[in-house]
């Protein structure tokens, strides 16, 4: 199971970049966890200054813009 995390406070890029994931991760039909990291201090402990951000797996694959879904899919695809 792919473990994604979407980093950030709730503006519309964000909620944006969440859309796109459950998007991709419903056309590409894969085991996935989603989590929507809003807490500001939990952001910042990982460095992020720029959100939204993507998380897969633990490791930053977009900081600062929100990617589309056929980005999100190709990531994902790589990922697995």
């Amino acid at each position: 199971m792919v473990k994604i995390e979407v980093l950030g406070t709730g503006c519309a890029k964000c909620k944006g970049l969440a859309r796109n994931v459950d998007q991709a991760v419903k056309e590409l039909g894969i085991p996935a966890e989603v989590v929507k990291v809003d807490s500001l201090q939990e952001i910042l402990n990982r460095g992020v200054m720029m959100t939204p951000a993507l998380y897969i797996d633990g490791e930053a694959v977009a900081v600062g813009r929100a990617l589309g879904v056929e980005e999100i899919k190709k990531l994902l695809t790589q990922a697995m």
